[in-house]
């Protein structure tokens, strides 16, 4: 990294990070780094390609978003990058961009001594800088890991057939031990994809009554009010939704009280898939197949 400078470092940071204040939502990082690489002006340094493949330029941000992430400044999750409240106020209250860096590296520094003992941060020892950069290294191949995974299994999803990702829903509540008595057939849509219940005659209650959205596009407050209306007394509402919900619809969804419903993205659906995964059929695991891989994560 000899050839990128501290300003430089910052300079790219800052404009990372007025990026994704912009995005309250974050964005994929690849997205990100698309973003910010046409947003300035590469040298050729930046440009370059390391032997084993790979633009110098991503590689200089994923390393310097590691110190901003340990700082709390910068959130990841599932590929996703977004700005904490801390990172906005550092972002207002650093405008030097070297400034800017060299506060993220502190935080950095202060993170990991705060996980050693005190013998092992003594202050200017080389080693501390080797193993620094040695889990840096770490935790972005585990970052780069993570986000290929979910980018796969997230378009996997979107390009399911929208029935057959009725189905998937319907096996995932067999296994997860409800008692599905229907699944909506091709045809018009009537508001209601699944009817599932808690004992297998379907005397008991509640009954639940599901939806589900394979589009990508956010359900929105009005949509689930739509939804809603569908929801008798004796009925609880699940709502899937591989494109998440508006910040209103989440809101709408917790105050309202003669009804209940529960929200699940895409996130949650897959976390629940593998929860799961033992007691799938064989059919139903072919909807969604998924094979865990273990290996030593960074240290967090």
């Amino acid at each position: 990294m000899a050839d990128i400078t501290r300003r430089r470092t910052g300079e790219l940071l800052r404009k990372l990070f007025e990026i994704l204040c912009k995005e309250p939502d974050g964005l994929p990082a690849r997205k990100a780094l698309e973003r910010l690489a046409n947003a300035v002006s590469l040298t050729d340094y930046e440009s370059g390609v390391y032997e084993g493949g790979g633009r110098r330029f991503e590689k200089i941000v994923r390393f310097a978003t590691v110190d901003c992430v340990k700082a709390g400044w910068l959130r990841k999750n599932k590929g996703t990058w977004s700005i904490t409240a801390d990172g906005e106020k550092a972002y207002q209250d650093f405008p030097d961009p070297e400034t800017f860096y060299r506060e993220a590296a502190r935080l950095y520094r202060l993170w990991s001594a705060s996980r050693k003992p005190t013998s092992e941060t003594v202050t200017g020892s080389s080693s501390v800088g080797e193993d620094a950069n040695a889990e840096k290294s770490a935790g972005i191949t585990f970052e780069q890991a993570e986000e290929q995974a979910w980018s796969e299994i997230e378009q996997y999803v979107r390009e399911l057939n929208p029935y057959d990702f009725q189905d998937l829903v319907a096996d995932l509540l067999k296994a997860m031990g409800y008692y599905v008595s229907w699944v909506a057939p091709p045809g018009k849509d009537s508001g209601v994809d699944i009817l599932a219940h808690t004992d297998p005659l379907g005397t008991q209650q509640p009954r639940i009554k599901v939806q589900v959205k394979r589009v990508g596009q956010r359900v929105s407050a009005e949509i689930l009010r739509a939804f809603m209306e569908l929801i008798g007394e004796d009925d609880v509402g699940l709502y899937v939704s591989v494109g998440g919900f508006t910040k209103d619809a989440e809101e709408y969804a917790r105050t309202h009280r003669s009804r209940r419903i529960t929200l699940i993205d895409l996130e949650r659906l897959v976390e629940l898939w593998i929860t799961s995964y033992g007691k799938l059929g064989d059919r139903a695991r072919q909807r969604l197949p998924l094979m865990p891989i273990y290996f030593l994560s960074p240290k967090t």
